[in-house]
This record gives C-alpha cells, sequence and structure tokens, in this order.
C-alpha cells in the first residue's frame, strides 16, 4: 500500500531530473536555433548594405564622384565618311552636323569664337560690344537702371566639331565683394555656316541707394570637357530710375 501511495503521489526524482534535463536541453536548442537565425539575419543584412554602399559607389563614379564623363573626340570629316557609302545617311548627317567645307578637316578640338556680347533691357535700345574687347576701351559696358530687367545676348561660331555641353557662368563683385552669381546651360552646338545668337536668363537689378554703382563681372564659358572658350572681364552701371 505504501509503495502504492508512492507511485500515486507522483514521478521520482530521477524521473523529475531527467524531465527537467530534457526541456532545458530542448530550451538550450531553441537558443542556439534562435542565435543561429539571428547571425544568418545579421550577416545576410550585412550583405545587402555592402551590395547597396556598391551601387552606391558605383553611382558616384557615373553622376556625383567623376561627374559625367564625355565620350571620345571624332572628327567631322570621319563621322562623315564612315558611312559614306549611304547617300542618303550622309546627306543626313551633313544637315544634321551642320558641316561646312572648311571644317572637314582632321581637327578633333571644338573651336567656339565669340563675336559679340549685347544687353537687351526694358525702354531702352540694344547695346552691343564687338569682342574681343579693345585693351583701350572702357570696361563698363552698359548702364542699367535700378530695378530693372534685363539679359545678355551672345553671338558666337563653332568651328572644327561638336561643341557638346557649353555652359555658362557670370558672377558679379562691388566694392571686392561678391553680389551674385548665375550658370547655365547654353546646350550643344555643331559647326555651321551662320553664327549662333543666344540669350542667357533675364536677371532684374537690386533697387534702392546701395544698390546704385559701379560693379564688376567676369562671365566664362565651359564645354563637358571643361575647356573654357571665353574668359570675360567687364563692368556695369546701376543708375537711379528716373
Amino acid at each position: 500500500m505504501e509503495s502504492g501511495r508512492r507511485v500515486e503521489a507522483g514521478p521520482s526524482a530521477s524521473c523529475i531530473c531527467r524531465e527537467q534535463m530534457i526541456a532545458a536541453a530542448d530550451a538550450d536548442g531553441r537558443r542556439d536555433e534562435a542565435s543561429e537565425k539571428e547571425r544568418n539575419d545579421n550577416e545576410f543584412v550585412l550583405e545587402e548594405e555592402e551590395e547597396e554602399d556598391d551601387d552606391d559607389d558605383e553611382g558616384e563614379v557615373g553622376v556625383g564622384g567623376g561627374g559625367f564623363i564625355p565620350g571620345p573626340l571624332i572628327p567631322l570629316k570621319q563621322q562623315i565618311e564612315k558611312d559614306k557609302e549611304d547617300e542618303s545617311l550622309r546627306r543626313w548627317k551633313e544637315k544634321l552636323l551642320g558641316c561646312v567645307d572648311g571644317d572637314l578637316n582632321d581637327k578633333m578640338v571644338p573651336e567656339v569664337k565669340f563675336h559679340s556680347i549685347g544687353i537687351i533691357t526694358e525702354n531702352c535700345a540694344e547695346i552691343t560690344t564687338p569682342l574681343p574687347i579693345n585693351e583701350n576701351q572702357s570696361r563698363v559696358l552698359f548702364t542699367l537702371r535700378e530695378g530693372s530687367q534685363y539679359c545678355l545676348k551672345l553671338t558666337f561660331s563653332v568651328q572644327h566639331n561638336i561643341v557638346s555641353g557649353l555652359t555658362y557662368s557670370n558672377t558679379v563683385w562691388k566694392g571686392g565683394l561678391q553680389v551674385d552669381q548665375s550658370k547655365g546651360m547654353l546646350g550643344t552646338f555643331a559647326p555651321q555656316r551662320d553664327p549662333y545668337v543666344h540669350s542667357l536668363e533675364e536677371e532684374t537689378t537690386p533697387s534702392g541707394v546701395l544698390a546704385r554703382g559701379i560693379y564688376s563681372a567676369k562671365l566664362k564659358f565651359e564645354d563637358d570637357d571643361k575647356r573654357c572658350h571665353l574668359e570675360l572681364d567687364y563692368s556695369f552701371e546701376i543708375k537711379k530710375r528716373c
């Protein structure tokens, strides 16, 4: 009877110990599996981050890091003669490239020649100055009224090859302090017989007593290959509005 009561009372100490050991082992196993899963997840995340970093690096080379990399220059003569057996294609390329006889040579580097700079402003006739500026000529090229709208107008020719991505920057100083800077894209131009005429973005002169006076400026033109085609130092004056 006593043994029966012991059996009915519950499992033996050895059974309890064995069950505790099995439960502990199961818990350790689950912890090991969780740890292994966490390690795998972390490795996967790290791999994804590395791939994203690689993608970012590739993007920086193409855009942010090295900037736009233009292709190699090819002489216009070579571009035309490449498909000379196809008469219609040759004529189309000549029309597209705007070729002239003098430009069908082996020169690869485009040349941009600026002929004049003009100023267009409200209520005043256009003022045009031939380029390059004569050394004895006054650097004050034009006079503007305060609070007036104006834009610069350029006349230029392209020779020898296509000029790609022609941009400009115009920096203005007064009393030795930089007061303004504007930048913009003119575009891509092929050689042609007639000069190009291009107006820069319209701007507005400042107003007030402090705005009046003489300003110095530097106008610069560059292409995709960072070749500088013009760097012009000039001055202008802002006067009181009548």
